[in-house]
């Protein structure tokens, strides 16, 4: 398609979808932008109707097929979309989804309307199963031009809000997203730049993006779910390699501890996949981010069961609170010295426990489990320097 046909069929659908959906706030973030010495940008999709961009792809989709029931496969944001749009548009809709989705997110597509049918023990089932309902019209969550050009429907408020903007930082699961913005932003303003980012744990866009190819690649268990994709769709992925500049992968941990400083920081609650842009600026501390950079916080639907883990990850990361363990002979001898120098460094502990089953001769050593809050590395360090100094034999745990 050409280039000018995709600059109107993304402007045609932000005119069909507007009056359905939010035009969500750019916020600028003072924090963010003192940290990173550049100026930061929040897209704040995660207040978007049903808590995620995919609304939008989704009312364009049906909008675009007339259809009068419809089906989808999804765990999570995609059914709430496609569940949202078919109620706002009085159509029937049936999401199914494995038998393992949360029943969080299973609660919460029924209450857009939409029929649930739990089916298959993965995805790939279930998508076998609902693209055979007779007589539904299948949407799919990503590889399709209408959900592209749905999701593209971002890039029109991103400029008309930031017309200065440099650079675009943006979730990739199946690719939908980041085709969608960067043909509209490249088509209007060829000097953005755009950068994709995923998980360690799910990377196959990293590295189809390196090679030119679709690489499949199984994902690993992530706090990022709603970016956890075998491969990018096959048309999203020829729009990436002609507009996009680079796809990236973070860690969890860095991804957990953008969560928290978006919490703490802009009172944001933003799930996994909307928090990897900043866990990319966290990593590479915004050195290769132009002046005016917008982060996508995508999706704001956080697993609530999962919150306690991600927060203590991401205050462990972060250096908050120092986890580590000691080895000791002398019990109140040794104790005390190891007490004395977290207090004197300015640590506080928050919690103290005794293995008593440990199985490492000598039989006699205890070992004993700190979790001390702390003001950040530069403090944590000084305590850990203290022990090493007294000879005290201590191991620190990362999560």
């Amino acid at each position: 398609m050409a280039p000018e046909d995709i600059l109107k069929s993304i402007e045609k659908s932000y005119n069909d979808i507007k009056s359905f959906i939010h035009h969500t706030p750019l916020i600028y973030s003072n924090s963010f932008s003192k940290m990173f010495s550049k100026n930061i940008y929040l897209k704040a999709e995660n207040i978007q109707k049903t808590g995620s961009f995919k609304v939008r792809g989704a009312l364009n989709k049906i909008l675009k097929t007339n259809a009068k029931m419809v089906s989808a496969v999804s765990m999570g944001n995609h059914a709430q979309g496609v569940a949202y749009a078919g109620r706002s548009l009085g159509i029937k809709v049936k999401i199914v989804m494995p038998l393992n989705a949360s029943i969080a997110k299973v609660e919460a597509t029924k209450s857009y309307g939409a029929k649930v049918i739990l089916r298959g023990d993965t995805l790939s089932e279930s998508l076998l199963y609902a693209k055979n309902l007779t007589g539904y019209t299948f949407i799919h969550p990503f590889n399709d031009f209408d959900v592209i050009c749905g999701q593209g429907t971002l890039g029109i408020e991103i400029l008309k809000d930031l017309p200065e903007i440099t650079d675009v930082i943006i979730p990739v699961g199946g690719g939908g997203l980041i085709s969608g913005i960067s043909a509209y932003l490249k088509e209007k303003k060829p000097s953005v730049k755009i950068i994709g980012v995923q998980t360690e744990s799910a990377k196959s866009g990293v590295e189809s993006f390196k090679k030119g190819i679709l690489t499949p690649m199984s994902p690993l268990p992530t706090i990022a779910d709603g970016i956890s994709v075998e491969k990018i769709g096959e048309i999203p992925f020829e729009i990436i390699k002609k507009y996009v500049d680079d796809i990236v992968s973070v860690k969890e941990e860095s991804i957990a501890k953008a969560i928290l400083l978006l919490m703490e920081r802009k009172k944001l609650v933003v799930e996994g996949a909307g928090a990897v842009g900043l866990a990319y600026l966290l990593e590479d501390n915004g050195i290769k981010i132009g002046r005016n950079t917008l982060l996508i916080l995508s999706g704001g639907n956080i697993d609530m069961m999962l919150m306690d883990k991600i927060i203590f990850t991401g205050l462990i990361s972060s250096k908050r609170i120092l986890s580590f363990s000691v080895e000791i002979n002398n019990f109140s001898k040794e104790i005390y010295e190891i007490i004395k120098i977290i207090e004197k460094n300015g640590g506080v502990i928050k919690n103290l426990l005794q293995d008593n089953l440990n199985m490492t001769p000598p039989f006699q050593s205890n070992i004993i489990n700190f979790l001390v809050e702390t003001k950040g590395e530069e403090q944590a360090k000084k305590i850990l320097y203290s022990l090493e100094n007294k000879k005290i034999n201590f191991f620190v745990k990362e999560s």
